[in-house]
């Protein structure tokens, strides 16, 4: 994912926080005429983002040469594909901002918006694909170091199970125990993983709640308001801090 813009996601951050202001006051009886200054306010820091973002389609580009040349087949496919749809989604923002600052004032501004979070959406996809993707290859490292300490002292199967006899996984009495014990056995491993790697942690839960923004939006999951307004905060306090502490962000 692009290097995230100070300006835009302090915007983007209050933008969101006035989503969800706007859907608490509704919920709780607030008087119209605040919950209209909070629309407007909503309003005004969107079409302000829009404006910052005019030139985020030759970056987002120029990201996606970079990663064509990444060794890494899948992490090549992945990145570039999301940063080509990134590309398209801040095309159509550019669009809907020029329709909305009156440049051209016959856009057709609902097509434009489902377009554009259609590539927001695949551009998600993409990156928790990578995320996924890269979580498997920590575990399987993780999963032979382990092999190879306990092998070098001379431990047994994890957890003391022995591999055969009564009640082991040759029986059907021991296959389900055995079955639950290995789900809970990657469960930790999973947890050991996303622990030890901070960005790949932050990245998951920043592309996880982003997701339900596109979803939203296009009536593919209905969550409401205050879910969007909720998760586009948390997303955007996410990217600001790996602007306050670069080591955070996922590399490549």
């Amino acid at each position: 994912m692009p290097f995230p813009s100070p300006g835009l996601e302090q915007k983007r951050a209050a933008q969101y926080a006035c989503s969800l202001l706007g859907h608490t006051l509704q919920k709780h009886g607030a008087s119209p005429e605040l919950q209209k200054q909070i629309r407007q306010l909503e309003g005004h820091l969107s079409l302000g983002r829009k404006l910052l973002r005019l030139g985020n389609s030759a970056d987002a580009l120029e990201s996606a040469k970079r990663a064509v040349h990444l060794s890494d087949v899948v992490l090549r496919f992945c990145i570039t594909v999301s940063h080509l749809n990134r590309a398209l989604y801040f095309a159509c923002d550019n669009v809907l901002w020029a329709g909305k600052s009156g440049l051209v004032p016959r856009v057709d501004q609902e097509k434009w918006s489902q377009r554009s979070f259609r590539y927001y959406l695949f551009s998600l996809i993409m990156n928790l694909s990578r995320d996924v993707y890269e979580i498997r290859l920590l575990m399987e490292q993780e999963s032979s170091a382990c092999s190879r300490r306990q092998k070098g002292s001379g431990g047994g199967v994890p957890g003391g199970i022995e591999m055969g006899g009564p009640g082991g996984p040759e029986t059907p009495a021991g296959s389900l125990p055995r079955l639950v014990l290995k789900l809970q056995l990657r469960v930790l491993l999973l947890a050991r993983v996303l622990r030890s790697h901070p960005p790949l942690l932050l990245d998951v839960v920043r592309n996880a709640c982003d997701l339900f923004i596109p979803l939203d939006k296009l009536g593919l999951w209905r969550c409401g308001p205050g879910i969007v307004g909720l998760c586009g905060l948390v997303s955007s306090i996410l990217s600001i801090l790996t602007l306050i502490c670069p080591w955070l962000r996922l590399k490549p």
